[in-house]
C-alpha cells in the first residue's frame, strides 16, 4: 500500500544534522527536478526580499520564510516525519507509534512537496517554504515541472499494490494515477455526516487518524474494496463509488458525526 499525503504549510525547525543531499532522496527519478526547484528557489530568496515573497505568496509576517529558503542548502537536515507539523500530522502522531508501525510507515507513506516534489517520512530534509501553487520565474507552475518526472517515479513507487490519495486538490494535480494504477488507486473525502460538508480542519485530522488506524493495525489492503472494508472493521463510516469506467479511481466518502 502506498499512501500519499500533502504536506503541512506550518513545518518543525530544521535539524542540526547534515544539509540535504537531494540525490539521496528517495525517488531518485526526481532528483533533477528537485535540483532545478531548489536551485532557482534559493537564488530567489537571496535576491529581492519583497519579490520573493510575492512569488511566495508569504505575508508580511512570514517575511522570515525568505531567509529560511536562502539558506537551505547549508541548513541542517531532519526526517520530513518530524518537519512537517500541522493538523494531519498532529492527529497522525508518527513519533508515538510502535516500531513495526513505524517501519510500515517508513514503507508505505509519500509526503508530496512543491519543493521536494514527494518524499517517504525517513528522508531528512531542512524546513522550507514552497507550496505546489508557487510559480517560478523560470520554472514556471510547480504543478506543471512535477508532472512528467512523477510520471515515472510514481508508478514505480506504487509497485502492484493499492493507493491511497490523501491529498489536496494542489498537490493532486502534480501527479495524476493512470490506466490500471488509477484503478487500485482510491481517494478520500471526509464528509460531516448530517450536512454531508466538507469541513477543512476536521478533514485533515480524520486522514491523519485513519492513516495511523491502517498503520497500527498492521493493515494490508491490496485494492479499494478490500480498504472500504478494512476501513468499516477499524469502526469507520465509509461510502464507496466504484469507477464508472477503466482507468478512473475509486472515490470514498468516510462520514463522522462530530466536529472536533
Amino acid at each position: 500500500m502506498l499512501v500519499l499525503l500533502p504536506p503541512s504549510e506550518g513545518k518543525a525547525a530544521s535539524g542540526r544534522g547534515a544539509p540535504v543531499k537531494p540525490e539521496s532522496l528517495s525517488l531518485s527519478a526526481l532528483t533533477a527536478a528537485r535540483e532545478a526547484v531548489l536551485g532557482e528557489l534559493v537564488e530567489l530568496c537571496t535576491g529581492d526580499e519583497d519579490k520573493a515573497r510575492e512569488v511566495l505568496g508569504l505575508s508580511e509576517g512570514l517575511r522570515g520564510e525568505v531567509a529560511k529558503n536562502a539558506g537551505l542548502r547549508t541548513a541542517g537536515a531532519r526526517p520530513a516525519g518530524e518537519i512537517y507539523t500541522g493538523v494531519l500530522y498532529d492527529a497522525l502522531d508518527l513519533a508515538s507509534l510502535d516500531a513495526a508501525a513505524k517501519r510500515r510507515a517508513a514503507r508505505s507513506l509519500l509526503v508530496f512537496s512543491g519543493l521536494w516534489g514527494a518524499v517517504r517520512v525517513t528522508d531528512r530534509i531542512p524546513s522550507y517554504r514552497c507550496s505546489m501553487g508557487v510559480k517560478l520565474p523560470g520554472l514556471g507552475a510547480l504543478g506543471a515541472h512535477w508532472r512528467s518526472p512523477m510520471a515515472t517515479a510514481l508508478p514505480e513507487a506504487a509497485g502492484d499494490g493499492l493507493v491511497l490519495d490523501l491529498r489536496s486538490s494542489a498537490y493532486a494535480a502534480a501527479w495524476k494515477p493512470k490506466g490500471e494504477v488509477a484503478e487500485r488507486t482510491a481517494t478520500v473525502r471526509v464528509l460531516h455526516a448530517p450536512t454531508r460538508k466538507v469541513v477543512s480542519h476536521f478533514n485533515k485530522a480524520t486522514k491523519g487518524r485513519i492513516v495511523r488506524s491502517l498503520l497500527s493495525a498492521g493493515a494490508a489492503p491490496g485494492s479499494p474494496a478490500e480498504l472500504v472494508e478494512t476501513l468499516r472493521g477499524l469502526g469507520y463510516a465509509v461510502e464507496a463509488q466504484a469507477p464508472g469506467k477503466a482507468g478512473q479511481p475509486w472515490a470514498l466518502d468516510v462520514l463522522v458525526e462530530e466536529i472536533h
